[in-house]
């Protein structure tokens, strides 16, 4: 099978396709054939060597999280699925190999798709929308009425973000381009900042809520916007920036808290029922072919995305 993969940490041009046996199952594992799969920060961070303090230095190194396609063959312990299946999922852990024509993964990495998405919509949704969610319910507790601002709305993250806020009853600020502010609200802000021209974090508003996907403010900077019991979720903690910050939350009402995301079955198919639903809908910026991997990691990294991008490994249509 063809996949991409690096034999050394370094820029987008140590990716390459090769030949590699395809992927046996384990009792419970699924073996999918791959439609799509999708780009996201982690993967060029894993690229270039930034996460080498859980990866090492074992090469050749297969890179891609995000998958949607169809099951060819499971486990002898396998229940959830069968041959046929439309299926999409996460790679959990440092593992990757979704830039492939087929990946063995965890019956648990993954759930049905939705009815009403075509492959690439799908792959365009796992990783980028756990994230969100799991921010969103599992750290901060988001309930109706909650006032919540996330940073970076129109990107892989905040798009869905967005949706999966409004959908749990939160009245949601989304910070983004003066180009896209009207585009976040139709994803369901119900007020955008320019952040070119205002920065949040010295405005006179409270928020329940920080969702922090950039990266360039940290907890420190944020409490004067949070409220008295307010949380603060990032993706991207700064080096810096996060311990003190981290430390400090002990000490007060105001709550630090870092997002690392985990495959969830259960909250794939809730994820699946608002899409079904209408309330989650996919936002993709670009598609690109797997032959074009490198040229996708490069556009990734300029962090101008609205929405994902995904990478189409079997041609649809």
């Amino acid at each position: 099978m063809k996949a991409v993969y690096i034999k050394r940490y370094g820029s987008a041009d140590e990716l390459k396709i090769g030949d590699f046996t395809q992927p046996k199952v384990n009792e419970k594992d699924v073996l999918v054939k791959i439609h799509a799969s999708a780009v996201n920060p982690v993967d060029w961070k894993l690229r270039q060597g930034n996460l080498k303090f859980v990866t090492s230095f074992k090469f050749p190194m297969k890179l891609g999280k995000d998958f949607a396609g169809e099951v060819v063959e499971t486990g002898t312990a396998v229940t959830l699925f069968k041959a046929g299946d439309r299926v999409w999922g996460q790679l959990g852990g440092t593992n990757g190999g979704a830039y492939a024509e087929f990946v063995a993964a965890p019956e648990k990495s993954m759930g049905i798709m939705p009815r009403n998405l075509s492959y690439k919509e799908a792959a365009s949704i796992p990783l980028a929308g756990l994230t969100a969610f799991q921010s969103l319910y599992n750290k901060a507790s988001v309930k109706k009425g909650d006032k919540v601002l996330i940073n970076g709305a129109s990107g892989g993250v905040g798009t869905l973000a967005v949706q999966i806020a409004a959908a749990l009853g939160a009245e949601v600020t989304g910070v983004c381009s003066g180009k896209n502010t009207e585009f976040v609200k139709t994803l369901g802000a119900t007020h955008t900042i320019n952040y070119k021209e205002e920065d949040f974090s010295k405005s006179d508003k409270k928020y329940d809520v920080i969702l922090e996907f950039v990266g360039n403010v940290s907890f420190g900077e944020c409490k004067k916007v949070l409220a008295a019991h307010g949380t603060y979720v990032t993706a991207n903690p700064k080096p810096l920036g996060f311990l003190p910050g981290y430390v400090s939350s002990f000490f007060s009402k105001k709550q630090q808290k870092l997002i690392v995301v985990k495959p969830s079955i259960e909250e794939l198919n809730f994820l699946k029922a608002l899409v079904e639903d209408g309330q989650l809908k996919p936002v993709i910026d670009s598609t690109y072919s797997l032959a074009d991997i490198a040229e996708a990691h490069r556009y990734s990294e300029k962090g101008h995305s609205r929405g994902k991008i995904v990478i189409e490994v079997v041609k649809e249509g």
